[in-house]
């Protein structure tokens, strides 16, 4: 009977998740800064409650809170920036004058497509210098993992997707 202890071997899933966790903050931040979202003056939540308003409108400040998975105070919050912005609009809810409905202003729109498209095309000509033609495959498939990644739902204790279609910036 062998009672030596065996060795410890590094745990190669948290190495790698760490790894994954850390290039994807940086990809980011690289893509924040290429698309001029870090000079737009709004924070991640400010332009992510705007994309939910675009996406939605018109919204009320309670189905945003929803769709945003934060309180209404918070939603308040961000809508009164984005309406002192002139980035949305509000209007009385025809089927309850008690509720406002949040509309985007054409200046929101471009906003936001402008940050996108930046973020697109600085993604496209990266890919484009950096992924010789022979990776493109390589590149696809882990595209087609990190998709699966992001829609795993593990609360359950499966590994099944969580059907979420966000379309937050």
């Amino acid at each position: 009977m062998n009672t030596t202890p065996q060795p410890q071997r590094p745990d190669v899933s948290a190495a790698t998740a760490q790894r994954l966790q850390d290039a994807m903050k940086r990809l980011r931040a690289r893509l924040r800064a290429e698309s001029g979202q870090n000079t737009t003056g709004l924070t991640l939540t400010q332009l992510g409650v705007l994309s939910s308003v675009i996406r939605e409108g018109p919204v009320t400040a309670a189905r945003l809170a929803v769709i945003e998975h934060v309180s209404t105070q918070a939603i308040a919050q961000s809508l009164a920036v984005l309406k002192a912005a002139g980035l949305v609009n509000s209007e009385p809810d025809p089927n309850d004058g008690r509720k406002k409905l949040m509309s985007p202003a054409p200046s929101a729109i471009e906003l936001i497509d402008r940050i996108l498209t930046g973020r697109e095309t600085y993604l496209a000509r990266a890919i484009n210098q950096l992924v010789p033609p022979d990776e493109r495959q390589d590149l696809e498939k882990a595209v087609e993992l990190l998709e699966r990644l992001a829609d795993t739902d593990l609360s359950a204790g499966g590994a099944e997707g969580s059907g979420r279609t966000g379309g937050a910036i």
